[in-house]
């Protein structure tokens, strides 16, 4: 009999604490909304207490969902799970959910707690979420790092007190597969009470092994996973979401195991995730990589043609990722366009088909043939919410042997603002103009990235920029047939996201 495992979803909390993917309250509900639409079972919406601004996503997020559990972090402190309490006052199916750290290094330098003082916060802090909330995760925090004995008492404690999921954590990505199934094992026979609540494993990156890890726990008799989408996160990220559930669903006889996910909304939710984050996909990253699917080498490509299961395990379709050659062009109507999307797996209100329509209808102007990657590139670059600078013209002159010069003019709430600037280069030089323009100072350009959208003289250019100011790092991506419109418009991106938050 197969057992059904819940996915954790923690890509608005655990995800977005990664240096450059952090995203505002429209970005995050659009994405809880996808994984609402994938069929996640728990979304962990935020860490409520940290800032007004987790709170107010957590809280909207919420009011938002129906269909699935939101969830809010806290420490094993009173004031974190009143904050939770109160942001999950709209939930459909709220949960709360606590962490304290088990390890001695933990325990003896970042909390200056004895072990009985954590078993003692353990009992204290799940008894007072209990109050609130029938639905209370506890979290040994570096559990893989933790004594096993303590451990065990630490998760009886929490059950007693009224945990109903227990989640084992390998914090620094320290554990391997045989350790995590093992430790797993370990807790089903030494935890008296541990049929009265659900296990859970959370894996980090540091070696590679997050999935592979997460997979050995679920092997073991873990319920629930905690993933994040394309695996992004803190250091080298969590265990990615469409690698796990890939995973149970092809070797359904290895693990006897199914999830709720409607897989065929892996991929647009991957790349939606991609497209707000502002971080390409790695083009060789399992299940979601542009690469997963693709066959150079001759004998793969024979054995492909003869039967694709010779060397696909999977299928593209089963993600979601159902490519067709050239499909639009400059005489295609709104009916053919907003079909199209619809079979890529998108879901649009009409007034976001009407903007993302003007913008096709731009390309087409400018390109002949529109391809799914292009429409893709054309979703993915949208406007951000609450822009506060808008590109009316650019005008750049560059020679070689001489300083590139560029004027920009932007619209700032009707107003247009203009200036020029000297630059090493036209990009330079643009970049220069709109850091006169907005006021901008102390930023660093750390990163500037082109990738076409298509084959051809005249593919869509999207550029990728990542901005530094102090410890904040902020991306931004540009869309265009003309290269330094789209670097103008990627570093405007990154511009409008640090004048939002300053």
């Amino acid at each position: 009999m197969q057992r059904t495992v819940k996915i954790f979803d923690t890509t608005l909390r655990d995800g977005e604490q990664a240096p450059g993917c952090s995203m505002n309250l429209a970005e995050k509900l659009e994405i809880a909304q996808q994984l609402e639409l994938l069929g996640v079972d728990i979304i962990e919406a935020g860490f409520a207490v940290s800032s007004p601004d987790d709170f107010g996503s957590v809280q909207a997020i919420a009011a938002a969902l129906k269909n699935c559990c939101v969830a809010s972090l806290s420490r094993a402190v009173e004031k974190d799970i009143d904050a939770s309490r109160d942001a999950l006052k709209g939930a459909v199916s709220p949960r709360i959910h606590l962490f304290i750290a088990t390890s001695q290094i933990h325990m003896e330098h970042k909390l200056k707690m004895s072990p009985q003082e954590v078993l003692d916060r353990t009992a204290a802090a799940v008894s007072y979420a209990a109050k609130f909330c029938s639905d209370i995760e506890f979290s040994a925090e570096d559990a893989t790092r933790s004594d096993r004995e303590f451990l065990a008492r630490v998760i009886e404690t929490a059950i007693t007190a009224g945990a109903t999921t227990v989640n084992i954590p390998d914090t620094v990505g320290y554990t391997s597969p045989d350790e995590m199934g093992s430790l797993i094992t370990y807790l089903k026979n030494n935890v008296p009470n541990i049929d009265r609540a659900a296990i859970s494993v959370h894996c980090h990156n540091d070696l590679g092994l997050a999935v592979a890890n997460t997979l050995a726990g679920i092997a073991a008799g873990a319920t629930q996973a905690e993933c994040t989408v394309n695996g992004i996160g803190e250091r080298a990220g969590n265990a990615a979401m469409d690698e796990i559930v890939m995973a149970l669903n092809t070797r359904k006889g290895l693990y006897s195991c199914q999830t709720n996910i409607n897989t065929t909304h892996i991929y647009r939710t991957g790349k939606l995730v991609s497209s707000i984050i502002g971080q390409p996909i790695p083009i060789n990253k399992p299940i979601v990589g542009n690469n997963a699917f693709l066959h150079e080498s001759g004998i793969h490509q024979h054995g492909v043609l003869a039967e694709k299961t010779t060397y696909e395990i999977m299928s593209p379709e089963a993600i979601g990722k159902v490519h067709r050659p050239i499909v639009l062009g400059k005489h295609s109507g709104r009916h053919a366009f907003e079909a199209r999307l619809t079979e890529l797996g998108y879901s649009f209100t009409k007034e976001q088909v009407d903007a993302h329509f003007i913008k096709f209808k731009e390309i087409c102007d400018r390109k002949k043939n529109i391809t799914d990657n292009d429409l893709e590139a054309i979703i993915a670059n949208r406007e951000q919410a609450g822009s506060v600078y808008k590109l009316e013209t650019f005008s750049v002159h560059s020679a070689k042997g001489s300083m590139a010069t560029c004027v920009v003019s932007l619209n700032k709430d009707g107003a247009v603002l203009q200036d020029v600037s000297l630059g090493d280069g036209p990009v330079d030089a643009a970049y220069n103009a709109i850091d006169k323009i907005a006021g901008i100072e102390g930023c660093e350009l750390e990163t500037y990235s082109i990738n076409s959208t298509s084959d051809g003289k005249d593919s869509l250019g999207e550029v990728l920029v990542r901005l530094r100011r102090g410890d904040t790092l902020i991306s931004g991506r540009g869309l265009s047939t003309d290269i330094i419109e789209s670097s103008i418009l990627a570093y405007l991106s990154a511009v409008n996201k640090l004048v939002n938050i300053a």
